[in-house]
């Protein structure tokens, strides 16, 4: 993953005119100006098909189902990216709080953050706490090798979502 408090070039650029014709209210508050989707309502929280997660904004693969876990937290949350390259992490001062902010490396979109140490037995002890919103997935046909595969190897069952 990019580590960056300053951001490289992003590989999608558009203006904020084109993202708003783009995207809807809810997609462009939470995707471009960082916004927060309210916990428990979104569509991916409780998915359990297999499949890929992609930005919703520029269709960058981010995520795998297979590195999807129930933290009961609200918000779809996985134990890594699909690689590292394809997110970009950052400092949040926002709300008077630091967290690590999560951002498509592709286009810049906010995704959510990631929290780490909160004891959820997964294999990387992090929680990427993703908005549904910022999210599409692409279901893979069970048995299909998108399906099988996985760049961390297969999640335990209590870690997979």
């Amino acid at each position: 993953m990019k580590r960056a408090e300053e951001l490289p070039p992003a590989a999608v650029v558009k203006s904020e005119d084109e993202w708003r014709a783009e995207l809807s209210p809810e997609e462009y508050e939470v995707l471009r100006k960082a916004g927060t989707e309210r916990p428990f309502t979104g569509e991916y929280t409780d998915n359990h098909r297999i499949g890929v997660y992609r930005c919703r904004a520029c269709g960058a693969e981010l995520f795998r189902s297979e590195h999807k876990f129930d933290s009961h937290c609200g918000w779809p949350s996985f134990f890594t990216p699909l690689a590292g390259e394809r997110i970009i992490e950052r400092t949040d001062r926002t709300w008077g709080m630091t967290r690590t902010e999560v951002l498509c490396a592709k286009c810049h979109s906010h995704l959510g953050h990631v929290f780490g140490g909160e004891g959820y037995g997964t294999p990387t002890d992090l929680r990427y706490c993703i908005n549904s919103v910022s999210l599409s997935f692409e279901e893979q046909p069970a048995g299909s090798e998108a399906a099988a595969g996985g760049d961390v190897g297969s999640a335990t069952a209590d870690a997979r979502g």
